[in-house]
């Protein structure tokens, strides 16, 4: 296997930083679109062979050093009762949100059986990349997927989940440790299946402030990361929002802190504790620019790492939609050239 991204993941010494790019199976692409263009988006997540397919596309396509399970961090949501749809152009709907305490105790725990389609997808993917490159496994964070659940959907401001946080915070606990328990056996149960890391997004956490952070997402994080089967199985932890809330987020013990594009990484990096590994963290607006400049702001975050052992190249969050395929390959390309 190329273990280049399990070694950096570890904080081993690597010749050159090892590249996956969050979002790398997905929309930019044209091979995407003509999966997409002949299924929903929960019928694609759930059919393990199509699941497959779209993992596959960047490892054929891209030569990047690491897979990432396709699915959706809201599968979980879903599993545990929400009524989960997408929409083009709108995104992810639950059209029953969580308000009151009968909601809430409405939402169901046991759940792994409902999400056995991700392990058997997992099966799939492993037979097919033949031990060539790591796959990765994810999860949503407790307070990114609880704010989905009662936003109904995606939010700008954040507005109903804060004055849920601020006006039953009890309320709030409850929903969060139900999820909590729910993410620990789901990753759990894609360790078991065969993933070779895992990552927690935790896509909203800058909506918090920095004490609302660690009451209502870090110490669930903490609680996720601490009932892992993880022997051999690094732990990414990613947040937007990282580059102010790293030191709090190193406390939970993961492997790697996945950083934004708002800090300075090697910053971020001296003020953590030895032998955590971070990744990151260039600005996905990079990859719109022309080819000269996407190839000097990645030298320019090489350079500055050189001589750290535990870098994982990534952006600072998702590629979006409509970056250029082959801007998104050149960088790649950049990355793979490079030796320390």
């Amino acid at each position: 296997m190329n273990s280049l991204f399990l070694d950096a993941a570890f904080s081993k010494q690597t010749e050159r930083p090892p590249v996956w790019m969050m979002r790398q199976a997905g929309r930019f692409m044209p091979q995407y679109w003509e999966i997409k263009n002949k299924y929903s988006f929960l019928e694609m997540c759930k059919t393990p062979e199509i699941a497959a397919d779209v993992t596959m596309l960047p490892i054929d396509l891209l030569g990047v050093d690491a897979a990432i399970l396709f699915s959706d961090i809201l599968v979980t949501a879903e599993a545990m009762g929400g009524d989960l749809s997408f929409t083009q152009g709108v995104g992810p709907r639950f059209s029953n949100p969580v308000q009151t305490l009968a909601d809430v105790d409405a939402l169901q725990v046991e759940v792994t059986d409902r999400l056995q389609y991700v392990a058997d997808a997992i099966k799939v993917i492993q037979q097919r990349l033949d031990g060539n490159v790591p796959l990765i496994g994810f999860a949503g964070a407790p307070f990114t997927v609880m704010s989905y659940l009662v936003e109904g959907g995606s939010s700008k401001d954040f507005k109903k989940t804060k004055l849920f946080i601020h006006n039953q915070p009890q309320l709030a606990h409850s929903l969060l440790s139900k999820i909590a328990k729910v993410t620990v056996d789901y990753l759990n149960l894609q360790i078991a299946a065969g993933v070779n890391a895992v990552q927690i997004f935790d896509s909203w956490a800058l909506a918090l402030s920095w004490n609302d952070y660690q009451e209502f997402s870090h110490r669930y994080i903490a609680e996720i990361i601490s009932g892992l089967n993880r022997k051999d199985i690094p732990v990414i932890s990613f947040c937007k929002g990282s580059s102010v809330f790293a030191p709090v987020m190193a406390e939970a013990k993961p492997d790697v802190i996945s950083v934004d594009w708002n800090a300075d990484l090697l910053n971020i990096k001296n003020s953590l504790p030895e032998g955590i590994a971070v990744q990151g963290n260039l600005d996905p607006h990079i990859l719109y620019a022309e080819k000269s400049v996407i190839k000097r702001e990645i030298l320019r975050l090489f350079e500055r790492m050189r001589g750290q052992n535990g870098f994982i190249f990534n952006l600072g969050h998702g590629i979006m939609p409509d970056i250029p395929f082959d801007h998104v390959k050149y960088a790649i390309e950049v990355v793979r050239d490079f030796r320390y």
